[in-house]
């Protein structure tokens, strides 16, 4: 039985998106964003209406729970699954959600109540630090095309997406090992974690991996081998890397489960592996296949227009 809340949310929800982000009551005139997560149990979808502060190109969110004592469900949702589906006035987009952390929390904190002094109240409501949660749209997806014509546009999108998010979390990581080199002097002990912004960008990276192996697995790679006998040794290869990178996914998502307690010289050794394996896979997979995909129309027509 829906409660009071998740009823006042939907019919928040339901007025945004009839009016273009516009909506009444205690929302009005405020700036306001609808947050899609993946459950962290569950693995359902969930929206939630929530304000936001802008700050540059970044979006704000405050996991503030009216200053309960617990964090909002939404929130353990971004650690689990840190890719977010955002509506923002009539436009839709998806973005990576990563908690800010020390120094950056505070100053962004202080950012914020400086334009919605109502968190501060939140804060002394409660002992708990409400978390700043940035969203943020990768750089390097403004390289991407926006539009594919075939499949094998479509296929090189997705692989650009994951060739420059899988770089991105390499520099972050170069540049965490830089920093700790700098502060620590001979024989120190190396200081525990990778931090959020690391883990955050990692996750959202082994996610879009598995969904995307997961899709060829289950649809493409079938369809076409129906179509091309020819092509099964090539089929049994790319499956048999499918199962190595997947090998490689487990071992860093399992480092990364404990939000502040991964062991940073064995995920740089993990997250190597992953780059020469996907490297590879991405690179034969786009030889092998490319030529056909360029055949097949984006979006996919009927069975039948399949060659």
């Amino acid at each position: 039985m829906p409660t009071p809340t998740t009823s006042f949310n939907q019919a928040v929800i339901e007025e945004f998106r009839a009016n273009g982000g516009k909506v009444g009551g205690p929302f009005a005139g405020g700036a306001l964003l609808l947050l899609t997560t993946t459950g962290a149990k569950s693995g359902k979808e969930h929206t939630t209406p929530l304000g936001f502060v802008r700050d540059g190109d970044l979006l704000l969110l405050v996991g503030s729970n009216l200053g309960g004592p617990r964090h909002p469900d939404w929130y353990h949702n971004v650690l689990a699954h840190p890719t977010v589906g955002v509506e923002l006035g009539t436009e839709e987009f998806q973005a990576i959600a990563v908690p800010a952390e020390g120094e950056r929390r505070d100053r962004l904190f202080a950012r914020i109540t400086a334009v919605e002094p109502g968190y501060g109240d939140y804060q002394a409501r409660t002992s708990r630090t409400l978390p700043v949660v940035v969203l943020e749209r990768p750089a390097h997806e403004a390289a991407i095309p926006a539009q594919a014509g075939n499949f094998a546009e479509k296929m090189r999108q997705v692989h650009l997406w994951l060739r420059g998010q899988l770089r991105h979390v390499r520099d972050e990581t170069d540049a965490y090992f830089a920093a700790r080199a700098a502060h620590q002097g001979p024989g120190a002990a190396p200081e525990p974690g990778l931090g959020l912004q690391i883990r955050q960008h990692c996750l959202a990276f082994c996610d879009a991996l598995e969904f995307h192996h997961t899709s060829e697995d289950a649809h493409l790679f079938p369809t076409m081998a129906g179509y091309h006998p020819e092509l099964r040794e090539t089929f049994d290869r790319l499956a048999a890397e499918h199962r190595t990178v997947a090998r490689i996914q487990g071992e860093l998502a399992a480092l990364l489960a404990d939000v502040g307690g991964a062991d940073p010289e064995r995920f740089r050794t993990q997250l190597a592996c992953m780059s020469d394996e996907l490297t590879r896979h991405l690179d034969y997979e786009e030889e092998a296949l490319v030529p056909i995909l360029a055949e097949l129309p984006w979006p996919p027509g009927p069975p039948a227009g399949v060659r």
